[in-house]
């Protein structure tokens, strides 16, 4: 079985949640929250976790508008991540994140972890969402049309 080392990200303007898998790719796992201070501390604290974990992928959460638009908000978040991945020298996959937000603060309630005012761990969760979503893409790709 083929090694997967990935890397799910959800960006926002003041912090980026960050998730792994493991390396069969079958479990995505929220690592981290960055608080986003300037563009070079973040590709520094994220070429860290890059170099520990071997990642090979870039994941994404792009959030589209309901109408399935990219806005302003997902034109800023490709913004980054293009710049970021170029810093990082990796490969960059985008998935949809709508509703991943409302999502982690389901689950977070579920696992009685939920706090209103930890916006760090629901941004966390929101990765893991992303990347899980991604890695079940990659062991069931859709049928062609």
């Amino acid at each position: 079985m083929k090694r997967i080392s990935a890397l799910g990200l959800d960006v926002g303007k003041r912090r980026v949640g960050v998730a792994g898998c493991d390396g069969t790719g079958l479990i995505a796992t929220g690592l981290t929250t960055i608080d986003r201070s300037s563009f070079e501390q973040d590709v520094q604290q994220l070429k860290k976790i890059v170099a520990e974990r071997e990642v090979q992928v870039l994941v994404v959460g792009l959030p589209y508008s309901l109408d399935g638009s990219m806005g302003k908000t997902a034109q800023y978040v490709q913004q980054f991540a293009e710049r970021l991945a170029a810093s990082l020298n990796l490969p960059i996959e985008y998935t949809d994140e709508r509703f991943t937000s409302v999502e982690a603060e389901e689950q977070l309630k579920a696992q009685k972890r939920f706090n209103t005012r930890n916006k760090g761990l629901i941004d966390r969760q929101a990765a893991t969402i992303i990347l899980q979503q991604w890695l079940d893409q990659q062991r069931n790709p859709p049928l062609p049309k």
